[in-house]
């Protein structure tokens, strides 16, 4: 449940497949789960794709990947090792496919995976080569955020890759 490839313009990377993902063979399959609705709202993508539909994605510019392959429950299931090792694996893919963007979906993930403490939402001070990284909300049905603030987070990216104007 992987798409990268070549000078996009975002990459997405969930904490790592739920089981409903795993089970379906596509990325956030959870019906309660946002990114889809969120990627739409926030400019991403001109129509709201269905889940199954993820391959679609580089028609508008954007990859997905996860930072852990092995479907949990919840993340939190996941270690820190595994995090990680995550981090050092998605470094290696960011390099070799050169985004302008990477967004990694929560907070703790990013900071487990990349060793950076107090991270802050939004555009991160550190790049991998030329990719900018930012640290948006998970869309995660168990994320409290509501739809809308979850649209905010993820248009001040589109907004700053000139996405969708």
């Amino acid at each position: 449940m992987e798409l990268l490839l070549p000078n996009l313009q975002v990459v997405f990377c969930g904490i790592n497949p739920g089981l409903s993902s795993a089970q379906r063979g596509y990325p956030f399959a959870n019906a309660s789960n946002r990114f889809w609705k969120v990627i739409h709202l926030a400019g991403f993508t001109a129509v709201q794709l269905a889940p199954e539909q993820w391959q679609r994605l580089p028609e508008y510019g954007c990859g997905i990947t996860a930072l852990v392959a092995r479907p949990t429950v919840a993340a939190s299931e996941l270690a820190r090792d595994e995090l990680r090792h995550g981090g050092e694996a998605l470094k290696a893919k960011i390099l070799h496919n050169r985004p302008r963007a990477l967004a990694i979906l929560g907070k703790q993930a990013f900071s487990d995976a990349f060793g950076i403490r107090n991270v802050a939402w939004g555009r991160q001070a550190v790049t991998i080569g030329d990719t900018e990284v930012w640290v948006l909300p998970n869309p995660s049905g168990l994320n409290r955020a509501t739809l809308e603030q979850l649209t905010a987070s993820y248009r001040e990216l589109a907004l700053a890759l000139k996405i969708g104007q």
